[in-house]
């Protein structure tokens, strides 16, 4: 039986979200939240329920923290839909995105039945945190609407986007995306060259590494070295990013007063970090093990708490003027 489609109010997109997994969850609720049409599709029919339960609540608790208004909430919540098929899924998306495995041939499988039933789709994007888009598309016929566009996660709260066009991804469609993004409350940037891990995964890699190699060395506690980070640098870098922060370190100086007078500390910095790019088996144990220790059982509880956390950086962010 066919689903009836609400007719769109002015601002409204019509998503389709293929991949049911954490972020295509994010993604959906994200939508939901804005009261946009969202229909949810995964090749594992069983979890599309769940899915879209978890989408719901997620969409819901966005409401509670103030991040989105509650009648928009429960209208996207009225359509959201769980698609049996690509087609049920596609055929009326203007947007259709990707959250399926982080595999290269099952992406190109993904876009292919994609672009076979998203004829009315103005973008087709990947959520890839570290394929390139001419990749996936590779086997696409219409790649000028395919490319990447790459939430931090949680979708639903933390605002950056990354957009990584392809190299026959149009300009057009390019800003039409930027304009829906922004229309969902995020901050897209563009990468202007597609590199591994884009950008903020890099950073978030060489940070990360840096982290495990100081856990395991025994030089901090895995619970101190997340206060280190998240109440230091982190915050830092939430109000102004590394180069701003840096450039205002040395007063009306700027960053070359800031180099002249500390680059040769950060080089000797620099001289020690670590270089391995591969993490052994018996690291990934201790690691594991460590993390687990610092947290135990309390994931359930640390989650929520860290979404009220996010919620109120970004309110007082909003406040400052620096979104």
């Amino acid at each position: 039986m066919a689903i009836e489609k609400t007719p769109l109010t002015t601002g409204q997109v019509r998503v389709a979200v293929v991949g049911a997994g954490d972020v295509g969850r994010g993604w959906a609720a994200l939508c939901v939240a804005q009261g946009w049409p969202v229909s949810m599709y995964d090749r594992r029919a069983a979890i599309v329920e769940d899915a879209c339960d978890e989408a719901t609540r997620r969409a819901r608790s966005l409401s509670l923290l103030r991040r989105a208004d509650t009648d928009t909430v429960e209208a996207g919540i009225r359509q959201l839909t769980r698609a049996r098929s690509m087609l049920q899924a596609c055929s009326d998306a203007q947007w259709v995105i990707e959250s399926g495995p982080e595999d290269l041939n099952t992406k190109q499988q993904i876009f292919e039945a994609i672009e076979s039933s998203a004829g009315k789709a103005k973008a087709i994007t990947s959520s890839t945190s570290g394929l390139a888009a001419s990749a996936i598309a590779a086997r696409c016929i219409r790649r000028d609407r395919c490319f990447i566009v790459h939430p931090m996660n949680p979708p639903e709260l933390i605002p950056l986007v990354e957009i990584v066009p392809g190299p026959e991804t149009t300009p057009g469609t390019v800003e039409l995306t930027k304009g829906w993004l922004r229309a969902l409350g995020r901050v897209p940037v563009v990468i202007r060259k597609q590199v591994p891990g884009a950008v903020a995964n890099r950073i978030a890699a060489a940070v990360w590494r840096e982290a495990i190699d100081l856990v395991l060395n025994g030089v901090i506690d895995v619970d101190d070295l997340d206060r280190a980070v998240s109440v230091g640098p982190a915050l830092g870098w939430a109000a102004a990013g590394p180069h701003l922060t840096y450039h205002l370190g040395a007063g009306e100086r700027g960053v070359a007063g800031f180099l002249q007078h500390l680059l040769t500390t950060f080089e000797a910095v620099w001289e020690d970090l670590p270089t391995w790019s591969k993490l052994e088996p018996e690291e990934q144990r201790r690691l594991v093990v460590k993390i687990e220790q610092a947290y135990k059982e309390q994931v359930g509880v640390i989650r929520p708490a860290r979404d009220k956390r996010l919620a109120g950086i970004l309110w007082g962010l909003e406040r400052a003027k620096e979104l």
